[in-house]
């Protein structure tokens, strides 16, 4: 054995040089300095400063770590509490996705611990077949965690909101939300808009949801292709409360994942789907089938859907469905004879842009009789429309408060006044871009509504006109508060002073973007009114004058609280004057592109009762830099102030603004 090593260099490892006669051959064994931890002691002392020693990697300390998934989730689901919970989702991503895989009912709901007796601690057999708790410690208030009744108690109402966008929207986030809202209330509602940046956010991230959020109430899940029917089944199998679900732009989801959350959410009350491709009838049918709370459903430029689906949502649905939105549907007539049969419960109801159906499906629909409940209806782009579909509609809906015309070519004044003559609940009328509709639809409107219609408007309707009547109008409407007529390029003064003797009782006006009209047309109206006006829109009347302001601040000085000069060039600082002597509890001013100057800020800005809290300056070039102490006396009140596109305030005092008026919202 003392043979073996002696040896006296690197050479003399074995007796005899080396093992092989040729040391070429040496190199079938591997290196031993590079596999084998040895050390040597040298018989001489090295020359070399270190000495040979294969070095020893250090010990790995023992870490949970090396413990796979399935431990973990077993340890994770014993923790005593939601804070615990969360304070080991921080550790590692993880560990966080593995709490977020643990289910509510997965959760041990018994903190306990057992009192070993010492005698059974030193057997293993005893220890093994001890297997009753000696005590129970419970973890209570005391030391800063919540029970599990406590949380469940706290995670039905579901109290918090979360919304992610764009590249936010990942599943760790997903993941981690599961996970922290919890203890705090639990999460109601979520929300998640896609964009070209998300990329992170898959099944998973739903999952996570589904397993941690059981309170969820609300989903809205916008503009993701990453999602299907797999994570839309998690979400039914997990939170079974949803009440409101909202899908746009979702080209994945198809019928099962919907068909999923009918037959799983009995609570769900309103449903949205819009441009999702791959949704067809069936997902109606399961609605209508499996929803009885269902109150609300829209549907939007969804292609596979048609008559059949909503023939089986309406069959099965009518009688507990009050708001329906149809819009861009490739559906026909018989779609409106259904929602006029089967309706009996509808009170909201929009048809939108649905370009196969005719004059005979809005007859139909009225004359079904089962939309009696129906009180507000709009109607928007659709061109078969016409006045008999129309009248038919004012007789079949008795309760219809507010109704909406819009894009409808075919509608002239017969259909409006037989509408405002059938209907004698009417209360609000909107008529925007029907051209058709001229002054004699107007005054027929007024004379037959019944005495109930509050709001009357006509925006874009370019068939309006003045007409010069041989005869007095002796009929008046007393219950008409709220009248626009927005840009309507041929109406004029006549119209307008005539309105004024039909409606003496107006408290809101917007005759917005009328070039036409004067203070000719205009006086008479203020001038008549029997009623204190509230609101007047004169934004786009470039031929007014300060004498209208003058005489309107005069008359309705005490009751004005918002007055639109917005492109009214002729205005200048006589009306402020006038709006500073008269008006007390107006609140928002807007005279941008008019020629007030320092002088008509400086009046404002003195006047004791004014408390402005919205001004508009925008374009008022005549506006310098001499009003900043002038402006900064009257940010004491203001909320909002418009200074955009001023010339002749500097930057400088655009930055002393922004400094000293941080409570109020400016735009520069």
């Amino acid at each position: 054995m003392s043979k073996v090593f002696d040896f006296s260099g690197v050479n003399e490892f074995f007796p005899g040089g080396f093992l092989y006669p040729n040391p070429k051959e040496s190199n079938i064994f591997p290196s031993i300095g590079s596999h084998v931890d040895v050390y040597f002691t040298p018989r001489k002392r090295s020359r070399i400063s270190a000495p040979f020693i294969v070095s020893e990697e250090p010990k790995k300390q023992p870490s949970i770590e090396v413990l796979p998934d399935e431990c973990l989730f077993e340890i994770f689901r014993r923790l005593p509490g939601g804070q615990e919970r969360s304070a080991c989702a921080c550790v590692s991503k993880r560990w966080l996705m593995i709490l977020s895989s643990i289910r509510r009912e997965e959760i041990c709901a018994a903190k306990t611990t057992q009192l070993v007796d010492p005698e059974i601690k030193s057997s293993p057999q005893l220890a093994r077949d001890s297997a009753e708790p000696k005590e129970k410690i419970e973890f209570g208030d005391s030391n800063g965690i919540k029970s599990e009744d406590e949380e469940e108690k706290n995670d039905s109402h579901g109290y918090l909101s979360r919304c992610l966008e764009g590249k936010k929207a990942t599943d760790v986030r997903l993941a981690a939300i599961a996970v922290g809202t919890s203890t705090r209330g639990g999460l109601g509602k979520l929300s998640i808009r896609g964009s070209v940046a998300t990329r992170g956010l898959t099944n998973l991230g739903l999952k996570a949801i589904s397993h941690g959020c059981p309170s969820l109430g609300v989903l809205s899940l916008w503009n993701l292709s990453s999602i299907n029917d797999e994570g839309l089944s998690e979400i039914a199998s997990g939170c079974r409360s949803l009440e409101k679900l909202d899908l746009s732009h979702c080209p994945s989801i198809t019928d099962k994942g919907l068909i999923s959350i009918a037959s799983n959410c009995p609570s769900l009350m309103s449903v949205t789907i819009e441009s999702c491709s791959s949704i067809g009838n069936d997902t109606l049918k399961a609605l209508g089938s499996y929803c009885p709370n269902l109150r609300s459903i829209t549907v939007k430029n969804c292609p596979l859907i048609g008559d059949q689906g909503i023939a089986s949502l309406l069959s099965s649905a009518g009688q507990v469905l009050t708001k329906a939105k149809f819009q861009e549907l490739d559906i026909s007539d018989v779609s409106l004879a259904i929602i006029g049969h089967y309706g009996s419960a509808m009170t909201d109801l929009a048809l939108i842009g649905l370009q196969n159906v005719n004059e005979r499906g809005f007859w139909v629909m009225g004359k079904g009789q089962g939309l009696q409940k129906l009180k507000m209806l709009t109607i928007i782009a659709c061109g078969g429309v016409s006045d008999l579909g129309v009248e038919a509609l004012g007789q079949g809906c008795p309760e219809m408060n507010v109704f909406s015309l819009k894009k409808c070519p075919l509608i002239s004044d017969n259909g409006v006044v037989s509408f405002a003559k059938a209907s004698g609940s009417l209360q609000s009328l909107q008529l925007e871009e029907c051209h058709r509709i001229t002054q004699c639809g107007i005054f027929g409107i007024l004379a037959n509504c019944g005495g109930k219609l509050k709001a009357l408007a006509f925006v874009n309707c370019l068939g309006l006109r003045d007409l010069h009547f041989g005869f007095p109008l002796t009929f008046h409407c007393q219950s008409l508060r709220l009248l626009t007529i927005r840009n309507c390029p041929g109406f004029g003064d006549a119209g307008l002073a005539m309105l004024g003797q039909v409606c003496p009782k107006l408290t809101h006006l917007d005759v917005s973007g009328l070039q036409g009209i004067t203070e000719a047309g205009f006086l008479p109206l203020v001038r008549s009114s029997q009623a204190r006006l509230e609101k007047v829109n004169l934004n786009g009347c470039v031929n007014l004058t300060d004498k209208v302001v003058i005489s309107v601040t005069k008359l309705h000085g005490e009751t004005l609280e918002l007055l639109n000069l917005d492109g009214c060039r002729y205005i200048t600082d006589l009306s402020l004057m006038a709006i500073a002597r008269n008006c007390s509890v107006l609140s928002e001013l807007d005279v941008s592109m008019s020629g007030i100057t320092d002088s008509g800020i400086a009046v404002l800005a003195r006047a004791e009762q004014l408390s402005l809290q919205i001004l508009s300056l925008s374009n008022c070039s005549l506006v310098s830099d001499k009003s900043l102490p002038l402006l900064k006396l009257l940010g004491k009140t203001l909320v909002g102030l418009n200074i955009k596109h001023c010339t002749g305030i500097s930057s400088g005092t655009i930055d002393i603004l922004l400094e000293q008026l941080w409570r109020c919202d400016m735009l520069s």
